[in-house]
């Protein structure tokens, strides 16, 4: 059992390709990368660019040609839908996104690492019903 917080307690095992995400042994940080995680209420860098949003944690990762960057930030965001609404703005902050499109550049930061677990806490739930169907049929 791990003990986190004075009253929080943890049992049970994590799974990651044969790894227990709560093992001692293991590295976090490396372990951390696999899993993206989207929730129900949008969660942008407010002091960020929507290019920057989707970009920040391929940087963490160590990628850095622009190329290369440029190409999975229009893939994420298309994936996303959010490309043809955004394609001309990328340099835009962010949070001058409304709610929806927020959420749906969550949803491409997200995408954008290629995790190979997503968590998703209702990530359609301030979506309208278009997009909703749309976000489903990518992560089906």
């Amino acid at each position: 059992m791990l003990l986190l917080t004075k009253n929080a307690k943890v049992t049970g095992k994590v799974m990651i390709d044969n790894t227990d995400l709560y093992s001692k042994e293991i590295d976090p940080i490396y372990h951390r990368r696999k899993v993206g995680m989207v929730f129900q209420k949008p969660n942008p860098f407010p002091t960020m660019s929507i290019y920057d949003n989707v970009t920040a944690g391929l940087r963490l990762n160590g990628v850095r040609d622009k190329k290369i960057l440029d190409e999975i930030v229009e893939d994420s965001l298309k994936m996303a839908y959010l490309w043809d609404e955004v394609k001309n703005d990328l340099k835009k902050s962010a949070i001058e996104l409304s709610g929806g499109q927020q959420q749906r550049l969550c949803i491409a930061r997200a995408l954008a690492i290629q995790p190979e677990v997503l968590l998703m806490d209702e990530p359609a739930s301030a979506l309208d019903p278009i997009a909703t169907q749309k976000i489903e049929e990518t992560i089906i």
